[in-house]
């Protein structure tokens, strides 16, 4: 099967450790960025075959778990509403809130529908229009094109029954966050790949000259992976601190034009909160000024709502790598895919979940 045998290669792989063992003179602490990644390196094993010393710290690559508390809770507030269809990805419907999940509010009874595009929550607004319908926009660059062309369908269908609850984050200003943080122990990154199909890495080329770390455009599969951390770490040894592509059967410099227009026609810039992290300044997207209508947020008039967390979640710690899920005290305890404290443990690309599917125990529990 054409790129996806190829890359799951045990030889290969076998071949690709050889050679980072014999390039690695030290120890290097390299963070993948995104939750996909993580899951790979997890599930396969990858990060428990590094040679010595080369450790990976998992970033906060999961568009599910960066969603802040906030936003979760407005989703829920517009979806008990008996005149709204609150249509999302499925991976948002077990997501915690506050106080429950919009899975839990669709068996009581709230018309909280999956959909696999966003122009599929445009389709039910037409075929609806006595309901408001609501898509909950959440993710990383890669998702933002679609949404944007999803407000385009409905500006020109006349639509006033459609509408985003957006909480849209953008990927480079993350990454300077963590670098900027006083107990930042990131020395070089693997970029998510299908945010760079999209947007191209020109965005990562100042961040690499600025502080000095190499970034690394990456796929998905194991050998992508083991191939970037290889590349990651020649750059470390030779003292450089470039971007380069791994991932060159996807990605170029330049990324998707098409998509990056109707991106910035649609959306503008905007701090954003992050799930567990706090808020960043022009980390986040939102609907310009021309296309407020289609803000479910002033629509409903979702401000003044009071969310907590769980005081026992450590998602902020996991997600900027400070801390492993196998060391939170609720990990496996209290926390578990069917009884989830926090994102990170129910989100296909959330690294507690990533832990907990790998078999991974709790620190201190081997005998």
């Amino acid at each position: 099967m054409k790129y996806l045998d190829e890359y799951r290669d045990p030889a290969l792989a076998r071949s690709l450790l050889d050679e980072l063992r014999a390039t690695a003179t030290r120890p290097w602490r390299i963070m993948e960025v995104c939750g996909g990644q993580t899951h790979t390196l997890v599930r396969q094993g990858i990060d428990e075959l590094l040679p010595a010393g080369i450790r990976m710290i998992h970033g906060p690559g999961c568009p599910v778990c960066v969603t802040p508390l906030e936003t979760l809770d407005r989703a829920l507030a517009v979806a008990a509403r008996p005149d709204v269809i609150l249509t999302s990805f499925g991976d948002m419907l077990r997501v915690p809130g506050t106080s429950t999940d919009l899975l839990s509010l669709r068996a009581r009874g709230a018309d909280v529908r999956v959909v696999y595009t966003p122009t599929d929550a445009v389709r039910i607004a037409a075929a609806h229009p006595g309901r408001q319908v609501v898509f909950l926009a959440v993710g990383f660059e890669t998702t933002a094109p679609a949404n944007a062309m999803a407000v385009l369908h409905a500006a020109r269908l006349g639509l006033p029954n459609f509408s985003l609850l957006v909480s849209h984050v953008l990927v480079p200003p993350a990454m300077t966050a963590l670098l900027e943080s006083e107990d930042c122990e990131v020395e070089a990154f693997l970029a998510a790949g299908h945010v760079c199909a999209v947007m191209g890495w020109r965005a990562y080329e100042p961040i690499a000259a600025a502080y000095r770390v190499p970034v690394v455009v990456t796929g998905f599969e194991p050998l992508d992976l083991i191939e970037g951390i290889l590349m990651a770490v020649r750059q470390l040894e030779s003292g450089r601190h470039e971007v380069e592509n791994q991932y060159v059967r996807a990605v170029r410099r330049t990324g998707n034009t098409s998509a990056q227009d109707a991106l910035r026609r649609v959306f503008r810039v905007t701090d954003r909160a992050w799930r567990g992290i706090g808020t960043l300044p022009s980390s986040g997207l939102e609907l310009r000024k021309e296309y407020a209508e289609f803000d479910a947020v002033h629509r409903f008039d979702l401000t003044g709502l009071r969310s907590a967390e769980d005081p026992q979640c450590i998602a902020g710690a996991i997600l900027t790598g400070a801390r492993l899920p196998t060391q939170c005290p609720a990990y496996k305890v209290r926390c578990t895919p069917r009884t989830p404290l926090g994102a990170p443990m129910v989100s296909t690309e959330g690294t507690c979940a990533a832990f907990h599917a790998a078999g991974r125990e709790p620190e201190g529990s081997r005998t």
